[in-house]
């Protein structure tokens, strides 16, 4: 369970904070279940976790300062534990960086047996460090998983199975065999600590762009200002439509839009008293791989702006079955061309070649 697919969609009846749109909002249509791709001019998933203290860390040494002295909070992992060298795909040279972000449920170290992670993120930095390119790959997504537990079903599973056979390192055996990209290092958010990370930004607005009702709350159309609870019940639905995932994936899109844009607010940076709470919350939602220097990483990309974030969603052909199992069948030729670009750092050059659908 992850906090895209948690209690909300199991009748949670606890009180949320009620909050009411400011002004109408102009529908959007829901995708076709079929369609293939989609590029968004927003962040998706938790990648915030990486972009939002991106975005605040330009042209403040103090910020700088105090983000050193905060990375001690910050929880570590061995996400390459027991892989082996020659399994992996080979590490390029001068091309950027890839990073895995994933979403939790828990706290890495605390999820109950068989956990699965619903949001699985490729984040490509660009050598020059001007550009990030943030690929989402569905859940559901009908993938080689090398496990043991695979083997009735041909070695293949949903992908975010791979999390619950074999943890972190499964996960990313898992992304590398997909993508045939390396990962370089590997970001895990917790939902509650991202919740903590919302409210201390004194919530964020999001455009809700068709009505539906949860257990906690009706969202009507309009422009919305969600506290942190509110904000994950609604990034978390998927029943309500009937594409499901997909109008899931663009609600984090808006949701995670929304945390970005508050968090680099030249405000927050005015009130140190609010840019500590923030920083907290961030470190303490955030666990990282063992080598990941995540300041100095911070400190490195502090030019990268939310206008050079770019999200993308992994090609799909069509949705199926398996067995019993709804899954998402990947287009191999595209999804092949567009992780290409990924490891020889042309993602931009393959977006051009290949204009996409909001």
């Amino acid at each position: 369970m992850s906090f895209l697919d948690g209690p909300a969609d199991k009748g949670d009846d606890r009180e949320g904070a009620s909050q009411s749109p400011v002004e109408d909002a102009t529908a959007a249509p829901a995708p076709p279940r079929g369609r293939r791709w989609r590029r968004a001019t927003r962040l998706v998933g938790l990648a915030v976790a990486i972009g939002l203290v991106f975005g605040i860390g330009g042209g403040s040494a103090a910020l700088w300062l105090r983000g050193r002295s905060l990375e001690q909070n910050i929880g570590r992992v061995d996400p390459f534990a027991g892989m082996r060298e020659g399994d992996r795909p080979t590490a390029a040279a001068s091309v950027g960086e890839n990073y895995l972000v994933v979403g939790l449920d828990t706290p890495p170290g605390e999820e109950a047996a068989g956990s699965r992670t619903d949001t699985i993120i490729l984040v490509h930095i660009s050598e020059d460090r001007r550009d990030s390119h943030l690929i989402s790959i569905p859940r559901d997504t009908w993938a080689s998983v090398p496990s043991a537990a695979t083997e009735a079903d041909g070695g293949k599973a949903k992908i975010n199975s791979a999390y619950a056979f074999g943890g972190t390192p499964l996960l990313v055996a898992t992304v590398e065999s997909f993508t045939g990209v390396r990962i370089d290092h590997v970001v895990l958010l917790d939902f509650a600590g991202f919740e903590k990370v919302i409210d201390a930004l004194d919530g964020v607005t999001v455009s809700v762009q068709e009505e539906f009702a949860t257990a906690r709350h009706r969202y009507t159309k309009g422009t919305w200002h969600m506290d942190g609870e509110t904000a994950l019940d609604f990034a978390r639905q998927r029943s309500p439509f009937q594409d499901g995932d997909f109008t899931r994936i663009r609600h984090q899109q808006e949701v995670f839009r929304a945390v970005l844009q508050r968090a680099t607010d030249r405000g927050l940076l005015a009130n140190p008293a609010k840019l500590n709470e923030f920083l907290n919350a961030v470190t303490g939602a955030v666990t990282v791989d063992r080598d990941l220097p995540l300041f100095g990483t911070i400190w490195n990309l502090r030019h990268l702006k939310p206008g050079q974030v770019v999200a993308i969603t992994s090609p799909t052909a069509r949705t199926g079955f398996v067995g019993d199992q709804s899954v998402v069948f990947p287009d191999e030729k595209a999804a092949s061309e567009l992780f290409s670009a990924v490891r020889t750092d042309t993602v931009g050059a393959w977006l051009e070649a290949h204009p996409q659908t909001d």
